[in-house]
């Protein structure tokens, strides 16, 4: 059953109130937050490349508190193991029994921060727990719950003592987005009210990890016309064929773009996705995923600049027909 108005409207005004209650701990940054409030509610993940002292960890903390969430923060470091994210069973000698104590990939929103200081083995711990939201550990299978975000961190200046993230996992993060630094009179705010070393403590929740869930679940109702699936289709065809990559976008990241689309076009109050939300979901939904040609890369060419041109080149449907 399809999204009615009535329900589009509610789901409007709760994303537009979720927004407001972050961007009291996040600045001056509406639209970051609200992309990073539509890869949750279409249940998919954030690779956040930036600079340190962004306010990547107040994201992650005001958006738990404002869904009654928990959250933690694992700084990955070269010596990170992937029990150190997952967790371990350890043997207890009183009861003599395994028990599994779990990590801190077990919360509503995990903060993977500087991901690409640890080794690949660590990275690929979290494979699993991004695409199925279960942790396996000797065998057995532990959910992380609903909602699971997890948000990771990369600073794009750095580059010694890192391993370079592998397509296969950046194929995973729905969105890679950067918060950028703030305006002036952002700034000015910032740093009047600096005394407020952690202003997520005294946000108020919004709505409860439940009604996430219900949210999520009311943003797959969201219709999409053949013709607009058609176009986004079009479109991944066409990062594959351009003579600047070698790999365009996979079929996974065909699908993120509908579901967060979804979301999207809900969050503006429409029970059906329009071939603008594609057009601007293309480039946090797509770049990250294209490996280019070495010689485009060399010539100057951009992962962002082959989106764009596929969107230049592919045509957009002009009617819609909503259910």
């Amino acid at each position: 059953m399809s999204m009615t108005p009535e329900q589009a409207a509610w789901f409007r005004d709760t994303f537009t109130r979720l927004v407001d209650n972050v961007d009291q701990a996040l600045l001056g940054k509406r639209e970051v937050v609200g992309l990073v409030l539509s890869a949750m509610l279409a249940e998919g993940h954030v690779l956040l490349e930036d600079a340190p002292g962004t306010g990547k960890t107040s994201l992650a903390k005001a958006l738990a508190a404002s869904v009654q969430g928990t959250s933690t923060r694992i700084q990955f470091t070269p010596d990170l193991l992937p029990s150190d994210v997952t967790g371990v069973t350890i043997y207890d000698q009183q009861n003599h029994r395994f028990e599994f104590h779990r990590g801190p990939v077990f919360a509503s929103i995990v903060l993977a921060d500087e991901i690409n200081r640890a080794s690949p083995k660590t990275q690929s711990a979290l494979l699993e727990v991004m695409e199925e939201s279960r942790v396996t550990v000797d065998g057995v299978a532990h959910e992380v719950g609903r909602p699971f975000l997890v948000i990771a961190t990369q600073n794009p200046i750095e580059q010694s003592g890192t391993y370079k993230l592998p397509e296969a996992q950046l194929d995973r993060f729905m969105l890679k987005i950067s918060i950028g630094y703030p305006t002036l009179a952002v700034t000015e705010r910032i740093l009047v009210g600096a005394v407020d070393r952690n202003p997520s403590a005294s946000l108020e929740a919004v709505i409860t990890t439940g009604a996430v869930a219900d949210m999520a679940d009311l943003a797959a109702s969201v219709h999409i016309d053949p013709a607009v699936a058609r176009y986004a289709a079009q479109l991944v065809e066409a990062t594959r064929d351009s003579d600047a990559t070698r790999l365009g976008v996979s079929v996974r990241g065909a699908i993120s773009m509908i579901r967060v689309a979804k979301v999207y076009a809900a969050s503006q109050g429409r029970h059906f996705v329009i071939p603008d939300d594609i057009k601007t979901l293309a480039v946090p939904v797509w770049a990250h995923r294209l490996v280019l040609d070495p010689e485009a890369e060399f010539s100057g060419v951009s992962a962002e600049s082959v989106v764009q041109r596929a969107l230049a080149s592919v045509e957009a449907p002009l009617a819609r027909a909503a259910s």
